[in-house]
């Protein structure tokens, strides 16, 4: 009949869109599963490109990190060292301040000291059957004192080296004798010998080193 024709036409139709369908499901999918593997691969590509680079970072912060531990370690010896000159130097200044201290102290307790005599220009001293000690007549300088002209004795007032120089002018026709003692004990003498008419000087010097209060004297024989 004409109502079933149609009906049966209704049906073939949609069957066919049915089948249409199903058939392009199956065509993506296949793209689908065909696009899969290509894209693991080139993930994991990647993946290994990005893990080799942090590996190569990785070694050269460690290798940069070395050298800076390393260079840091110099600087720590280094710097140990300059603390240890800068140790020796304050010790040093220290030493020194103190020294010059001491020496400013010392100048202060260390009088100038020096004298300067004679027996005059006119007379004679001696001779004499002994060493007698000179007592001289005009003292023209005695800057600390440490001569006396009462026993002609010169006392070191402190510890020191002291330069004495003596000397003495006669007739030639008659012999001369000098002599400077250091606490009794002959140290230095000059001489001259009787022979002819003139004048003539002898002169005589010695650098003592003194501790306080030893003497020295010049004697005539």
């Amino acid at each position: 009949s004409a109502i079933s024709l149609q009906s049966q036409n209704t049906l073939l139709r949609e069957l066919h869109k049915r089948s249409r369908r199903m058939n392009i499901v199956a065509f993506y999918l296949v793209l689908l599963l065909s696009g899969l593997p290509g894209s693991w691969s080139g993930q994991d590509r990647a993946d290994s490109a990005v893990k080799n680079q942090e590996q190569s970072c990785q070694q050269d912060v460690n290798v940069v990190l070395r050298e800076m531990t390393a260079s840091m370690a110099e600087q720590r010896v280094e710097l140990k060292n300059m603390q240890t000159q800068l140790q020796t130097l304050q010790d040093q200044l220290i030493t020194t301040k103190s020294q010059v201290e001491e020496l400013k102290q010392h100048k202060k307790e260390w009088p100038n000291v020096a004298f300067a005599a004679s027996l005059g220009v006119h007379g004679n001293t001696g001779p004499f059957n002994t060493d007698i000690t000179v007592i001289y007549r005009n003292v023209f300088t005695n800057t600390g004192n440490a001569y006396n002209p009462k026993t002609g004795i010169f006392s070191a007032p402190v510890r020191g080296v002291y330069y004495f120089s003596f000397s003495g002018c006669n007739q030639s026709s008659k012999p001369m004798g000098l002599q400077l003692y250091k606490n009794g004990v002959k140290q230095v003498t000059v001489y001259n010998h009787a022979g002819g008419s003139t004048y003539e000087t002898s002169t005589n010097g010695v650098t003592l080193d003194l501790e306080r209060k030893e003497r020295v004297s010049r004697s005539c024989p």
